[in-house]
Parts: C-alpha cells; structure tokens; sequence
C-alpha cells in the first residue's frame, strides 16, 4: 500500500532529513519518496502510521 502526502511545512534539507528518518522509524524498511520542491512525500506501508510519523517530526501532512 502506498500513502501520499504533501508536506508544506517541509522546505530545506533538514526539514527532508526529519521526515525521512521518522518514517524510518515508524515503518522499518519501507521505500520512502521525497520531492522536497514539490512538498511531497510518498512512502510504501500504513499510511495512518506514516502520517502520525510525520507529524510526530514536527510537520502538517495532507493525505492525497
């Protein structure tokens, strides 16, 4: 399964780094995709699990 979002608060490397290693974290193992110009993230796995992840890192992800 397959979950999407975008992420406007995510604008700079740091910001791509957070986000990258909490779903890291909440989803071991899973591929995860970032478009940081295009404030997007993809990553395969639960996707309620992905985004408590990603606001858990500080950031408002918006299912697609």
């Amino acid at each position: 399964m397959k979950a999407e979002f975008s992420v406007e608060d995510m604008t700079c490397g740091h910001c791509e780094k957070a986000v990258t290693l909490a779903l890291a974290d909440a989803l071991p193992g899973a591929a995860v995709l970032i478009d940081l110009v295009g404030h997007r993230v993809s990553v395969e796995g639960d996707a309620g699990k992905a985004e408590a992840a990603i606001r858990d890192a500080g950031y408002t992800p918006v299912r697609l």
